[in-house]
């Protein structure tokens, strides 16, 4: 049974359907392994083992009786702690919502259970989902998959270590910045960003909710795609497709600037397995992209500010010293600047849909760089506030052109390959992925 804890949900769900697997046995065995792990406090902020335990008898008994009500119905996830669960903590990783009990469950944990998942628990992230480091000294920091000495990624880093560590099936996390594909990529593992809106946000603790979205960690695109139907309450697509040759574009602009040395070899590595796919490779520029970078600040600040202001300003010794630093700049941001910011950012996604729309998908390194070491982010804070930024300035572009994407292991540890689509054509990306997912053949 301990192996069930290394399989995908696709395989699963598929065991379930066979009658090899019985969603309590399954169930119980999470449980089990997340109450004798040495990370779990790390990892878990509360584990839920009523609720799991009654969902799974309800999913077992529908598995005997012919009425499975999807293909993961019985598959145990975790939930990032800024989705609301009724009865439960959900304090979003900081201690502004200590206490915080909400009496319903977010939309999306409504559609999951709906669909059969099983909710295992909430996990441990960045301080109101405001970083991509991972590091949390206010509530608590889970391990990379390598252990602690060096961060996770973030915001959703429980939710990444819930999967590395065998302590969840995937795990449910939001993505703002990167916050999904940053934890996914540096632990090699698969991370999808939806586009925004795609998935409701109705209940969800937000931070930036222009930019906010709901997406899956897990080890598999089969498995992105089939839990990303779950939380949409939607049948999952048909991933066969594109045949050979696939239409891909590495973008030279922002995104391979500065790129350290392991991630740079292995997006290179990775474009050559690409490439004897099948794919066609062509590299672009697209000079109109700095403008965009260059009104992040403004956007993402304003809008944290105007909904945690309240919160913050009651309680600003609570906070992380950088997380409040970095919220609290919204609070100088001018109106006629956020307006012009957004007219700025309209403008650059026409000049980039255009740039790109003969491409099935822009590729890039997920992340620029390797994790950094906890205990130096801890020490100096202008390596943290220079980490952070790098970490988050590739997946960041895809927030900002409202592009779906999805991080992709390559096989180097800690170094991901980032494919962005089109906005609105999440399936048509998944189905790219996943055929680049078959080229790549890195074991799950």
């Amino acid at each position: 049974m301990d192996a069930w804890r290394w399989m995908t949900a696709t395989d699963l769900g598929q065991g379930i359907a066979a009658g090899d697997i019985d969603p309590v046995a399954l169930t119980e065995t999470y449980l089990a392994a997340i109450a004798a792990h040495p990370y779990r406090d790390l990892i878990y902020v509360r584990v839920t083992p009523d609720r799991a335990l009654a969902e799974a008898q309800a999913a077992s008994l529908r598995a005997r009786s012919g009425l499975r009500r999807g293909p993961l119905d019985g598959v145990p996830v975790s939930w990032k702690d800024l989705f609301d669960t009724a009865g439960v903590g959900t304090e979003a990783g900081t201690r502004l919502m200590a206490g915080r009990v909400p009496d319903r469950d977010a939309e999306v944990l409504q559609r999951a259970t709906a669909a059969g998942l099983v909710c295992l628990g909430k996990t441990h992230l960045t301080e109101i989902a405001f970083s991509g480091l991972g590091l949390n000294p206010m509530t608590a920091t889970p391990p990379h998959r390598s252990g602690t000495d060096v961060v996770a990624g973030g915001s959703s880093s429980g939710a990444a270590a819930s999967v590395v560590y065998g302590l969840a099936a995937a795990g449910i996390g939001s993505d703002t910045g990167g916050s999904v594909r940053v934890p996914a990529a540096w632990n090699d593992i698969v991370g999808f960003k939806t586009t925004h809106g795609r998935l409701p946000l109705t209940g969800v603790v937000p931070l930036c909710q222009t930019f906010d979205t709901v997406g899956p960690l897990c080890r598999s695109v089969q498995d992105a795609t089939s839990l990303t139907a779950a939380l949409e309450g939607s049948r999952a697509p048909d991933l066969r497709g594109p045949t050979p040759p696939v239409q891909l574009a590495i973008l030279r602009t922002v995104v391979m600037d500065d790129v350290t040395d392991a991630p740079r070899m292995a997006f290179d590595a990775a474009v050559a397995r690409l490439r004897a796919a099948g794919a066609s490779v062509t590299e672009i520029e697209i000079p109109d992209l700095t403008r965009a970078y260059a009104v992040t600040g403004p956007l993402y600040t304003a809008d944290a500010w105007a909904w945690w202001r309240d919160r913050i300003t009651a309680q600003p010794d609570a906070m992380f010293p950088p997380t409040y630093d970095r919220v609290s700049a919204g609070e100088r941001v001018n109106a006629a600047d956020y307006i012009a910011g957004w007219a700025t950012l309209r403008a650059v996604r026409a000049t980039y849909a255009a740039a790109t729309c003969a491409y099935d998908a822009v590729i890039m390194p997920t992340v620029p760089g390797l994790p950094p070491r906890v205990q130096r982010l801890l020490d100096d804070p202008d390596h943290y506030r220079t980490e952070n930024l790098l970490c988050l300035r590739n997946t960041r572009m895809a927030n900002l052109l409202d592009l779906p994407a999805v991080t992709l292991p390559t096989g180097t540890p800690s170094c991901g390959l980032m494919l962005c689509g089109h906005t609105g054509q999440d399936d048509r990306l998944l189905r790219t992925a996943a055929w680049a997912e078959r080229a790549l053949d890195v074991p799950n």
